[in-house]
């Protein structure tokens, strides 16, 4: 019982790191719900709200580096199985 215990806590350590993300460079923009870092010559938007921890002052021009995560706000599945049935029903080209 002990032992897997401690393999799941050292799974949930390896796990935890593949859906945190990070993104470091000058700070462009700063408003109360977003915030936009330039990397490699992109612009990065990414938004917050009054949950997001802030750690020392927000200047334009600073370099920041932004912890953040990516949640899916919609999933919109299309079924293959039907359009492979309309495919299979349609005549051949000749």
């Amino acid at each position: 019982m002990i032992r897997s215990i401690g393999i799941f806590a050292v799974l949930m350590l390896i796990v935890s790191p593949a859906i945190a993300y990070q993104v470091t460079g000058p700070l462009l923009e700063v408003a109360p719900d977003k915030i936009v870092v330039e990397k490699n010559k992109e612009k990065w938007e990414i938004a917050r709200d009054k949950d997001t921890k802030v750690t020392g002052d927000l200047k334009k021009g600073s370099k920041v580096t932004v912890q953040y995560r990516m949640t899916a706000t919609s999933i919109d599945a299309k079924d293959t199985k039907a359009s492979a049935t309309k495919e299979s029903k349609a005549p051949a080209k000749k």
